[in-house]
């Protein structure tokens, strides 16, 4: 053949011929030189941890306005279920039948209860117990679930099985019909039964939720490499699967911590929850609704300050969904 002219070398390596193998191996690796070193991308260099899904998670959460507005509600109302005296002094439990069912005043703004109580002081003080039921139970059914759920998922066999038949059971109970009729036998005066009717119930869906969360986590190629290096199964499931399977169990517990507020007012309403002297919303509720139409002020503060509260809860579960959901990213 003859003699083709030389081409001068321009700097750019060969292009690939697109049938693989090791020759378009080579040039790639030959290109990669001739560019030099590579920048890391953001957030892998040596000075830099590398991200998780919890600090991306955060991040999010840092810009999102739902996240920030429903946070500083719940904060505040922490603050307030701890503290009540902060930002009221009076006590929920003095009343003066001589003002019964006024309105507003000077020095009590929300005016005053069918026993003369200042629904002010009484709305502020009320949501320590609604916060503490909400909470407790919520953490209670969040271990408890969690729990069971995730060995259920993770031996499978005979206890999957069984605990499987025993949420069906579960779920089959309605839940106000079942505190109407758990709740109804107990005379304590405090919320533990009331936080222990809820985790009864409660747990069942947790359960679920984490059964199959790790039951996806333990067939990822990480759990079966430490499997095969010979990893106990305390091991995964502490350092390989619990982290990995955590997401939608915080998810659904933030927001089922608003319905479990709403259901302690519905129970306290319904006269088998909370009862008196407790101070609690839903108790103030069931004895403004019988007085509405003369009073309405009796049922507006304490059924406000339940909804914003239930609101704040689900808004701030739906910020975390969000943030921890890579599908919705």
């Amino acid at each position: 053949m003859p003699d083709q002219p030389e081409q001068p070398y321009d700097g750019q390596a060969i292009a690939p011929t697109g049938g693989g193998g090791a020759y378009d191996l080579a040039m790639a690796e030959a290109e990669t030189l001739e560019k030099g070193p590579q920048a890391p991308p953001d957030g892998t260099g040596p000075d830099d941890k590398p991200r998780s899904l919890w600090s991306d998670a955060w991040q999010d959460l840092r810009r999102n306005p739902v996240f920030i507005v429903s946070g500083l509600i719940i904060v505040f109302l922490v603050l307030i279920a701890v503290w009540p005296r902060l930002i009221a002094d009076g006590n929920p439990l003095d009343c003066d039948l001589a003002k019964a069912q006024q309105g507003s005043q000077p020095g009590h703004p929300f005016g005053f209860d069918t026993q003369g109580c200042d629904v002010y002081t009484r709305t502020v003080h009320g949501a320590r117990a609604s916060i503490q039921v909400g909470v407790f139970a919520t953490l209670g059914v969040a271990v408890l679930g969690s729990v069971l759920g995730g060995l259920a998922g993770f031996f499978g066999g005979a206890w999957d099985g069984f605990l499987s038949r025993v949420t069906d059971v579960f779920f089959a109970i309605p839940v106000v019909l079942g505190g109407l009729v758990l709740l109804s036998v107990v005379s304590s005066n405090t919320v533990w039964p009331v936080i222990g009717f809820m985790v009864l119930l409660g747990w069942p869906q947790i359960s679920r939720i984490a059964r199959g969360s790790v039951i996806t986590a333990k067939h990822n190629d990480y759990v079966q490499a430490a499997r095969a290096l010979g990893a106990s199964n305390t091991r995964m499931l502490l350092r390989h699967i619990t982290p990995n399977a955590l997401a939608p169990v915080i998810v659904v517990a933030t927001i089922a911590l608003g319905t479990y507020i709403a259901l302690e007012a519905t129970l306290s309403f319904l006269g088998v929850g909370l009862k008196p002297p407790t101070v609690s919303w839903g108790i103030d509720i069931s004895a403004a609704s019988q007085n509405v139409r003369n009073a309405p002020h009796m049922l507006l503060w304490p059924a406000g300050a339940l909804a914003v509260t239930v609101l704040a809860f689900i808004m701030l579960g739906d910020a975390v969904r969000d943030a921890l959901d890579p599908k919705l990213r």
